[in-house]
């Protein structure tokens, strides 16, 4: 039962993200594959992550990941930023193109949450939060996102 209701709510926060990358192609304004939208949102969940950790994190190799990067700096969704520490090092930082395009996305999340603390006391919003941490960052480690830079 656990399962289903965690499957029912990721289910359909996929399928508003992917009816927002699917309504842009329709209307044209698209300029994002649906492949470099998926990087986009891994660049947001790591922050400001170099070229290395992100091809770590998404498991592909680095001059698969160097290659989809410059895509997404030509069409300027993102920027390299030279590390202070490493002159050699970059950090990938999305653009202000990229987080006009992402708030859309992120909006609902604010609209559901939102619609929780109206719908449940404030106790069991706070318990949710509670657990949605715990399951976070100590439940999914194959997942950590801490930068490990010194930036």
């Amino acid at each position: 039962m656990l399962e289903k209701a965690f499957n029912d709510v990721y289910t359909k926060f996929k399928l508003h993200f992917y009816q927002n990358v699917f309504q842009r192609f329709a209307t044209r304004e698209a300029t994002l594959t649906t492949v470099e939208s998926f990087c986009m949102e891994g660049i947001m969940a790591m922050g400001e992550p170099t070229i290395a950790e992100f091809s770590r994190m998404m498991q592909i190799s680095t001059p698969n990941a160097a290659y989809k990067i410059g895509s997404l700096v030509r069409k300027g969704y993102v920027e390299k930023i030279q590390s202070t520490k490493d002159r050699r090092e970059y950090h990938l930082r999305p653009t202000k193109k990229y987080i006009e395009y992402y708030n859309i996305s992120y909006s609902y999340l604010h609209t559901v949450v939102e619609r929780v603390r109206d719908r449940f006391p404030a106790e069991d919003v706070d318990k949710l939060e509670q657990m949605l941490t715990v399951i976070s960052d100590e439940l999914m480690p194959e997942l950590d996102m801490e930068q490990k830079t010194d930036d």
